[in-house]
């Protein structure tokens, strides 16, 4: 077999060339033509490819489908070796004669009858138990041929018994005993060796509790085993029996390809999961802040401590998301590093002329600037690390908000009419209503019901195509995930076995328009500041906007740019 991609024959340009010694193929080489030899590999004389194989057989030629070699199902190709999945994974099967059909291939365990009769006969009448099914009478006038791969994966929850003593499940024990040093799992042999769990009890319920977590989400039966046996090596390589599993423990499971966050998924629902993990935006913060002197990076390290994880003891203040914490952060940075060049090295030492001195002359920056040291300045002084804040009779100017401008109505027409059920439900949902990127990610399926849809506190009454498109969305997602445990209204394939919701990316990428989630917002705020005239109230009950944001948009109604907005408003 040729080491790349075999050429075409410069002559008929048509046929690949016969072999590497020569580049043309048999028709067209020098003192030809010549017959094409048999396939080295399956014997067949027609259909001759390059390098000795047939089109069928060698791995570069155009992709063909034909029927399994051993159970004659149609619609497998050349990537299991013109194997169904079922007949691959006979292969290890022992190989003899069928007593139906006489044929010698791979044969079902304990039973000398091949994979082609045994699911004829299992189609047919039937015994309670398999070993008495009978494999010759059903194939005595043909056998009924199907596709390949068509068989549904087996479940637990189609494995687990009925009724069954659930042993209990213990919770973890409380200390953790100390190594002198630790040494590090190689997992690189496999599971052989491993030792069994220290404490079998809590092993046991711990087991248990997956099975039955993994029945109530029917999950396939060897993701299940896959989770089970984890979870099974955790426990065994653990130096203290019965503590909780941490984060950096399992991490040894990717050696293996055990899938680490189901994993960590059961032993949360169970209360043994402990993630040890530094969080990325500490990591973020403390390469940021190692040119800044000692005494200033902790100042800094007790703000973002409080924007971050909030405080209970007086002056109370609730957390804030990472994104607020990160974007003041890294808009503060460049005033303390300059603080820091100058040689001043605690914040105490910042006068109000040091921050003006420091602030960007005009614009947005200087707002951002000014908006992030107060931030910092305020909290260092209800907390009595600064004596005083030098930002406090600064005015942090407010920059202007950008014009909302409508959105190409074609776009948005192709979106709602497209035929996946799940971009036309996001579009109608932010077209018609106004919904945010987080209102769509957090909707859950409690919230739609009688025709109307619960948005935090509001309760918005759906518009007739918005409600035809969510039924639409709703039959797709029930037919494509039957037993999905996500209470959330929009899931895709990762997220349907879990129940968190769907990420930032997956929504952008589903409503796929040249905008963002929030244009399409602003394009129905902005028809309906202009189809009412101005009503602030009305933005405000119907899209949950403060007075302040109404007026971005109805301060735009006898703007001279909307005048064709107006006009089309009033033809409708």
């Amino acid at each position: 077999m040729s080491a790349g991609r075999p050429r075409p024959c410069p002559v008929c340009k048509q046929k690949r060339r016969a072999h590497n010694a020569t580049p043309y193929c048999y028709d067209c080489m020098p003192g030809g033509p010549f017959p094409e030899p048999p396939c080295s590999r399956c014997g067949s004389t027609s259909d001759y490819f390059s390098a000795g194989l047939c089109v069928s057989c060698h791995h570069f030629a155009p992709p063909r489908i034909g029927s399994c070699r051993e159970c004659f199902a149609w619609g497998v190709t050349r990537r299991r070796n013109w194997l169904c999945h079922g007949c691959y994974n006979f292969q290890t099967h022992r190989l003899g004669t069928c007593d139906s059909c006489k044929r010698t291939v791979h044969l079902v365990t304990n039973r000398d009858i091949c994979r082609l009769c045994w699911k004829n006969a299992s189609g047919g009448p039937r015994q309670a138990d398999d070993r008495c099914l009978d494999p010759i009478t059903p194939n005595l006038h043909g056998q009924q041929l199907f596709f390949a791969d068509m068989i549904k994966a087996r479940t637990v929850a189609s494995r687990l018994p009925m009724v069954e003593p659930t042993p209990p499940l213990l919770a973890p024990v409380e200390h953790r005993q100390l190594v002198l040093f630790d040494v590090a799992v190689d997992l690189s042999h496999g599971f052989a060796g491993m030792p069994p769990p220290k404490d079998a009890v809590r092993a046991t319920g711990l087991d248990d509790f997956a099975l039955r977590y993994a029945a109530e989400r029917h999950w396939e039966y060897d993701h299940a085993w896959n989770v089970r046996a984890g979870i099974r090596l955790l426990l065994g390589f653990q130096h203290t029996p019965g503590a909780p599993i941490t984060r950096s423990e399992a991490d040894v499971l990717r050696q293996v390809r055990l899938p680490v966050r189901a994993i960590g998924e059961v032993l949360t629902a169970a209360g043994w999961w402990q993630d040890d993990r530094v969080p990325a935006i500490e990591r973020w913060f403390n390469d940021k802040t190692t040119a800044l002197p000692e005494p200033m990076a902790g100042e800094l390290r007790a703000w973002f401590d409080v924007m971050l994880y909030g405080s209970t003891s007086p002056p109370r203040r609730v957390p804030r998301s990472q994104t607020t914490v990160q974007l003041y952060t890294g808009w503060a940075l460049p005033a303390l590093e300059t603080w820091a060049t100058e040689g001043h090295r605690s914040l105490r030492e910042i006068a109000a002329e040091d921050v003006l001195a420091v602030l960007p002359p005009h614009g947005t920056g200087r707002a951002q600037t000014c908006r992030a040291l107060r931030s910092i300045f305020t909290l260092l002084r209800q907390r009595k690390l600064v004596f005083t804040d030098p930002t406090s009779r600064i005015r942090a100017w407010v920059p202007n908000a950008g014009q909302p401008l409508p959105v190409d109505p074609d776009l948005v027409r192709q979106a709602l009419n497209d035929p996946n059920p799940a971009r036309a439900a996001v579009t109608a949902l932010v077209c018609f209503h106004g919904l945010r990127l987080g209102d769509l990610r957090a909707l859950q399926l409690g919230d739609l019901r009688d025709g109307r849809l619960r948005v935090g506190d509001r309760v918005v009454v759906l518009a007739q195509p918005v409600a035809t498109r969510l039924r639409a969305w709703i039959e797709h997602r029930t037919r494509r995930w039957p037993h999905s445990p996500n209470p959330h209204l929009f899931i895709h394939f990762r997220s349907a076995t879990r129940t968190e919701p769907v990420g930032q990316r997956w929504v952008k990428l589903t409503l796929n328009l040249p905008g963002s989630v929030q244009a399409l917002r602003e394009d129905r705020i902005l028809h309906e500041a202009h189809a009412t005239g101005g009503d602030a109230r009305r933005l405000h009950d119907f899209f949950g906007l403060s007075i302040q944001a109404a007026l971005r948009y109805t301060t735009t109604v006898d703007h001279p740019d909307f005048v064709n907005i107006d006009a089309a408003i009033d033809s409708e």
